[in-house]
């Protein structure tokens, strides 16, 4: 029985002393991302967008104007 315990107990020691070293040290390096620069002309496409909107706005305008019906005459009597 303590063969048995002795040679279980070496196994796990094993194990776990193996797995503890596996990896070895773990060096992070820092790396400086290099990002291209947009030239300061670009506008982009929302002012591109907004333009025709604001363009139909004006032009089109908003009739708030109520519009007049002309009055039918009431029937006549036969």
């Amino acid at each position: 029985m303590k063969n048995l315990l002795a040679s279980a107990t070496a196994s796990a020691l094993v194990l776990v002393a193996s797995t503890a070293y596996a990896g070895g040290p773990v060096i992070v390096e820092d790396e400086m991302e290099v990002v291209a620069e947009k030239p300061a002309s670009s506008i982009g496409v929302l002012p591109l967008l907004l333009i025709p909107v604001v363009l139909c706005v004006v032009l089109c305008g908003g009739d708030d104007d109520e519009e007049r019906r002309i009055p039918e005459p009431p029937p006549k009597d036969q």
